[in-house]
């Protein structure tokens, strides 16, 4: 309650100025003027319900919107400077741009019920993580917008199903939503949820951009009783998930457990999501898909660059690869293997924009996901205390005083908004680019300055393997992975 002290303090000073003005002399309404003034917008701030910030912190927040103002702009111009030595190609021949949004069908030869992704979602974003109010804003902007909301790996919450979005729902190490009393995996409870008309894919999430390699942390003091109940863990105390799955070991028993997943979700799109750590894992796992006649409806890559709204990132873009080399690994090996055309591939990392939704599908990808993004449109001002459950802007905390203050139906239509603008920004770029459909774009639409006065496309400048090239006999360049990989073993 301390943020609500200076308010407290300007309405006490302003009474006092106002009753010396009657009382003693009228020179004391030169204070008592600007002080009640600052009373009445701090009692605006309070009443009204557009901007989360200034509810939660009258008068203050006014203090902060020039720094906040100051310090998006200093990551937009680092943003441009990474990448104002890379460009997309236009064309002397643009075409018309679609008047709808082209989606993906997601869902391949083994999936009965397969579903129309947009080209941009959301990201993996948990209740627990995030607000009740943020996780439903999130969901009805989905509905709204007809895309889709990647539930994390915090369960299937109320919020993700009261706005009647579309939902991509998350199973991690920890089983949350489908946790039984041990902690493993529950088929029946995962079978039962996973019928419910509002999941439309299940993800089987391997690790993320944030936290490679271990699994998700979520703080003490974000685990409020309704997140302990959701997730079936003790209140007020950290919830660390298991670094790996306990359902599989091998690349054979996951692409099998994905099988297994699938026919209990009722033959909804099945796939995983990974931050790729070594090309040799990646083609194990090919190898098992190869070896059983079974994959994945989708591959969601996240990139090391990633972020998260649970707990600090100290490895973040220490670990794995970032979104670039891990989109193109996937995308190669699925393509070396002859299973490209059966599997969608999402891109998962600091996609923003409309150029950046261009960038990834001629990288590889199929469709993108955004967090950050997603969040601002939230509201959120990027004061980096997610882990605290202090957010200022009400929507990485469990605290419900704090997030009161975020205006569900408002951020849901900002959702809905930037998704929906985004996305036709996307369009126009493709259309100048003489592009009709995602799937034309290729890697010689993107080019890159390599040296001083030397520019090269990304078809030059990575290799790119031919349909089924890793079972005819692979390149040089990949042949030792390829030998040491094995479908037994992630080695």
């Amino acid at each position: 309650m301390r943020r609500f002290l200076p308010l407290l303090l300007v309405a006490l000073t302003a009474a006092g100025a106002t009753v010396a003005s009657f009382a003693l002399s009228a020179r004391w309404w030169l204070a008592a003027g600007p002080l009640l003034a600052l009373t009445g917008l701090g009692g605006r701030d309070l009443l009204q319900r557009r901007r989360s910030l200034p509810r939660n912190y009258p008068l203050l927040a006014h203090l902060r919107y020039p720094t906040t103002r100051s310090a998006h702009s200093s990551d937009a111009r680092a943003k441009e400077g990474e990448e104002r030595d890379e460009f997309l190609v236009p064309s002397l021949r643009p075409v018309e741009a679609a008047e709808e949004p082209p989606v993906v069908r997601v869902g391949g030869p083994d999936c009965r019920l397969p579903y129309d992704m947009a080209l941009l979602n959301v990201s993996a974003m948990s209740f627990g993580a995030l607000s009740p109010q943020a996780v439903l804003a999130l969901n009805r902007g989905a509905a709204l917008g007809r895309f889709a909301q990647d539930t994390g790996e915090g369960g299937l919450s109320e919020y993700h199903l009261r706005g009647g979005g579309d939902l991509v729902w998350e199973i991690g190490s920890g089983y949350f939503g489908c946790r039984g009393p041990d902690g493993g995996f529950d088929a029946r409870e995962f079978a039962d949820k996973a019928a419910l008309p509002e999941v439309k894919c299940v993800s089987v999430k391997l690790s993320q951009g944030a936290t490679p390699g271990s699994g998700g942390v979520l703080p003490g003091v974000k685990v409020s009783a309704e997140v302990a109940r959701e997730r079936r863990v003790p209140e007020g105390v950290t919830v660390v998930s298991p670094p790996g799955h306990r359902e599989f070991s091998t690349p054979r028993e996951l692409v099998l457990f994905l099988a297994r997943l699938r026919e209990a979700a009722g033959g909804k799109p099945t796939g995983l999501k990974l931050c790729v750590g070594s090309r040799r894992e990646f083609l194990a796992l090919c190898r098992a898909m190869a070896a059983e006649g079974v994959t994945p409806d989708f591959v969601i890559v996240d990139g090391s660059e990633g972020g998260t709204g649970s707990g600090p990132t100290q490895a973040a873009g220490r670990l794995g690869m970032p979104l670039t080399q891990g989109l193109i690994t996937v995308h190669n090996a699925l393509v070396g293997v002859g299973l490209r055309d059966r599997v969608r591939i999402g891109a998962s990392g600091r996609v923003a924009t409309g150029a950046d939704i261009v960038r990834r599908l001629a990288q590889g990808a199929d469709y993108t996901n955004a967090a950050r993004a997603m969040m601002l449109a939230l509201g959120c001002v990027r004061a980096r205390r997610c882990h605290t459950g202090a957010c200022p802007a009400g929507v990485a905390t469990q605290d419900p005083l704090r997030a009161r203050a975020l205006n569900v139906a408002d951020k849901a239509r900002r959702v809905r908004h930037y998704q929906r603008e985004t996305v036709r920004d996307a369009v126009r770029i493709m259309a100048a680019m003489g592009v009709r459909e995602p799937g034309e774009l290729t890697p010689a639409h993107l080019l890159r300055r390599s040296g001083p006065g030397v520019l090269c496309s990304y078809a030059e400048l990575y290799e790119w393997l031919a349909p089924g090239e890793l079972l005819a006999g692979p390149p040089q360049s990949w042949a030792a992975d390829w030998k040491a990989a094995s479908p037994d073993d992630f080695g």
